[in-house]
Formats: structure tokens, sequence, C-alpha cells
């Protein structure tokens, strides 16, 4: 994660605004060098996702199962 993003991810941990730890999770995702630290960003997203019933969980969670990071209902 570069120095910039994860400034903002520690502000929003900060600030409380979990929806925004949603994309900016999703950010570093998108941005992570292996597949491992992929699946962790994706994860964090996810529970906040959950946590704020955001519009992205369902799509997070598809990833994840796909990943066999979460298991299929």
């Amino acid at each position: 994660m570069n120095n910039d993003l994860e400034q903002r991810v520690l502000a929003a941990h900060i600030e409380g605004k979990r929806s925004d730890l949603v994309s900016l999770y999703q950010e570093a995702a998108a941005a992570a060098p292996s597949k491992d630290e992929y699946a962790f960003f994706l994860t964090q997203a996810y529970v906040f996702a959950l946590e704020t019933a955001h519009p992205d969980a369902p799509v997070l969670r598809d990833l994840l199962v796909q990943m066999e990071r979460e298991t299929p209902l």
C-alpha cells in the first residue's frame, strides 16, 4: 500500500468513516502485489461493507468465494 493510500486509510479509521474504508480497501486490493495481500484487503473491504450495509458487499463476497477465501452459501 503506498504512503498516500495508507494515510487515507488511517485517517478514515481515526474519523470512523467505515463506509469510506470499503472503497479504500478495494483500492488497496487493486494495487496489492500478491494474491494473499489482494485477498486480505478485499476481506477488509468486505467486513466494512457488511458493517455499513454497503452495496458492494455481495460483489466482494462473490470475489472472495471465487478465490476460495469465503465459503459458498
